[in-house]
């Protein structure tokens, strides 16, 4: 669509400028002359504000270039080889090339858009978040704070536990949030476990 706004934009244009040039009053352009006054090396301001910055300065390199009216001379050998070329060609062999150009155009494209397709789905793919943050956040200050954690021992917990029993009434008292578990019925032999850790006993010096 914005290539076809943009032709309709110059066909309106160029429809005007046919008028105003084919007006009576509009004199012949083809005897009027363009001559260059005045060549400068330097760079021109003025000339920059005109062609939107295309031509910095007005020399005599490129003046052959911007008052050129034919193309060079290799341009039009070439032009009319291609003209000959064509001319030689049967209708019916010049439509058979048509399609066949049609054809590997519409290929190309359809090549192009599918390569489009599949980097988009893969940019989509690697930018799909596969996690939830606040959860995350929940859990790493759960296990690191306690935060969220219930204060309330387990039913049956708070039992009273006797003092004479060797290895007996261990409990370990966690952090604030963390729960109290007592150690009942453990053997007099056998060393307290703290979250794994074998402790070293009472009156003894241990290694943590």
């Amino acid at each position: 669509p914005s290539v076809l706004d943009s032709f309709a934009l110059l066909s309106g244009q160029l429809n005007t400028l046919n008028k105003v040039l084919k007006h009576e009053k509009t004199p012949l352009l083809r005897n009027q002359v363009i001559i260059p006054l005045v060549l400068s090396p330097d760079r021109d301001e003025e000339i920059m504000r005109q062609t939107e910055g295309r031509v910095p300065v007005f020399s005599h390199e490129v003046v052959p270039d911007h008052l050129r009216t034919k193309p060079d001379p290799e341009v039009e050998e070439q032009e009319k080889q291609l003209i000959t070329d064509a001319a030689r060609i049967s209708p019916d062999a010049a439509q058979k090339q048509i399609q066949s150009l049609n054809k590997m155009c519409s290929n190309l494209l359809e090549k192009i858009s599918k390569e489009e397709r599949e980097s988009e789905s893969g940019g989509l793919r690697q930018n799909k978040q596969t996690f939830n943050p606040a959860d995350t956040n929940a859990l790493v200050a759960a296990v690191a704070f306690g935060k969220g954690l219930s204060n309330r021992r387990p039913p049956g917990s708070g039992a009273s536990v006797q003092s004479g029993q060797p290895g007996a009434g261990t409990i370990i008292a966690g952090a604030s949030g963390m729960q109290q578990v007592p150690m009942t019925g453990a053997p007099a032999q056998q060393q307290p476990m703290l979250a794994g850790v074998q402790m070293a006993p009472a009156g003894q010096p241990g290694k943590v």
